[in-house]
């Protein structure tokens, strides 16, 4: 379904032509742009300049956000583990139970 169908080239069945020989044409040149031209334009964008401060602020908000992120990453890989083993005990007591009242009849 995903694969993508590469059609086949068929194979030429009578006689064929050498190409035409390509004469070459004559080059012509334009005259150069004025680099004053290019230059007239300015900078296309503005600079952007960072205080130490705004520096300090954004690494330490970065921070925050990465501390933050692993937390509920790490809580909620907690969650499922104490679930999973959670479960894990049930089906233990349970199949204790099965088992002790089949020997029973």
């Amino acid at each position: 379904m995903f694969r993508p169908k590469v059609p086949t080239m068929p194979t030429p069945t009578g006689h064929t032509t050498p190409p035409a020989a390509i004469e070459p044409t004559a080059v012509i040149q334009h005259a150069p742009v004025p680099a004053a031209a290019s230059a007239a334009q300015g900078p296309s964008r503005p600079v952007i300049q960072v205080s130490p401060g705004a520096v300090i602020a954004l690494v330490g908000g970065g921070a925050a956000v990465v501390l933050v992120v692993g937390a509920v990453l790490v809580s909620m890989l907690l969650a499922v583990a104490i679930t999973g083993a959670s479960v894990a005990v049930c089906a233990l007591v349970i199949r204790t139970l099965l088992t002790a009242d089949a020997k029973r009849h």
